[in-house]
């Protein structure tokens, strides 16, 4: 990359569907990537399409192609309304992830709706999109893609921490990017909380009045996923068939489900970091203040947290950056991440 700067726009959308998270950013390259981010926002879910993107899972192949093509139309109004609202009138790409429906890389797939194309032709913009399909293609997960990011814009850290809706981690050994996802979190707890009528567990608080419940706990912990060695990803699916199933054997009230699963979380984190380090944590889960403070317990260190937009924007950005990394034609997919053959440059490209 040369040093001229380059305005970008990076697209989100997790699977704890709290909504599309927007991110205008520049990005320079002087020795090393520098980056700032510009506007951002999140705009949440209507009840509609919540719905919608939760039952996708379960829909025929005919009903997903006419998804992918309305949520691209979705999104590329989203965009369009976030350029508007924020007077915005340089943006040389969108990246964009779109929002996952599949992801089985053991078997060979995995699937994120939201049509290049589609978007480009609603915003007349360049659209890199489809970051993960090469990855699988080439013997990988397709995921984590964001510590190539990780890796260029945050290598000042030990670790980094994402709380969505999985816990993913982040980190350098023996000289290489090790990345992987450690379990889920917010997945589940919004899940459960959903049941008593709340979108969220805020800061924790219904957690944190709960019981824990050490025969759950310890099954929880029990589960072969976190016995196997990286790279591993994790999805959707995974929680549907193991972690949803085993907590609804357990007949208990929802707090002590989530005070639980809050536990199993904390402990499964520390068991990767090592105490004393440096760590930078993002993702929702992050004001969940209960989670924090159990995580701190089992590392016995604090944790200060970065500037709240780069807890709410980090993945967005980094989307932006991994478009970035594409337009450039260079390495945004690590094979030391995710168990591809080869380390390569990712995304396709759609022009309006």
């Amino acid at each position: 990359m040369n040093s001229q700067k380059k305005y970008c726009l990076g697209i989100m959308s997790g699977t704890s569907l709290d909504g599309v998270d927007i991110c205008y950013a520049t990005f320079d390259y002087n020795g090393t990537y520098n980056f700032k981010i510009l506007k951002a926002c999140i705009y949440k879910y209507d009840d509609t399409w919540k719905l919608t993107l939760q039952n996708a899972f379960n829909t025929d192949e005919k009903s997903l192609i006419n998804l992918d093509i309305k949520y691209g139309n979705y999104l590329g109004s989203l965009i369009n309304q976030f350029i508007d609202e924020n007077d915005i009138s340089n943006i040389d790409f969108i990246a964009s992830h779109g929002h996952t429906i599949f992801h089985k890389p053991e078997e060979g797939y995995t699937l994120q709706i939201g049509n290049g194309q589609v978007i480009a032709d609603v915003t007349q913009l360049k659209v890199i999109c489809d970051f993960r399909t090469q990855d699988v293609r080439f013997g990988g997960q397709g995921a984590p893609l964001v510590p190539i990011g990780d890796e260029l814009l945050f290598d000042d850290y030990d670790y980094c921490l994402n709380l969505g809706g999985f816990v993913n981690i982040s980190f350098k050994e023996d000289n290489k990017r090790i990345a992987f996802d450690i379990c889920p979190v917010n997945i589940v707890l919004n899940h459960y909380v959903n049941k008593l009528g709340f979108e969220f567990d805020d800061k924790g608080q219904i957690a944190s009045a709960g019981k824990i419940n050490k025969a759950l706990f310890e099954q929880l912990n029990a589960l072969e996923f976190y016995h196997q060695n990286p790279p591993k990803s994790l999805g959707l699916e995974w929680v549907l068939e193991f972690v949803n199933p085993l907590i609804d054997s357990y007949q208990i009230d929802i707090k002590d489900i989530l005070r639980t699963f809050t536990e199993h979380v904390a402990f499964q984190i520390s068991s990767i970091i090592k105490k004393d380090s440096s760590i930078l944590v993002t993702g929702g889960g992050a004001f969940n203040d209960f989670l924090m403070q159990r995580i701190e317990f089992y590392l016995k260190q604090k944790i200060t947290l970065p500037a709240t937009q780069l807890i709410d924007f980090k993945e967005a950005l980094i989307f932006a950056f991994l478009g970035l990394l594409r337009v450039e034609n260079r390495v945004n997919c690590l094979k030391s991440v995710t168990g591809a053959t080869k380390d390569h440059c990712s995304g396709a490209i759609f022009i309006p």
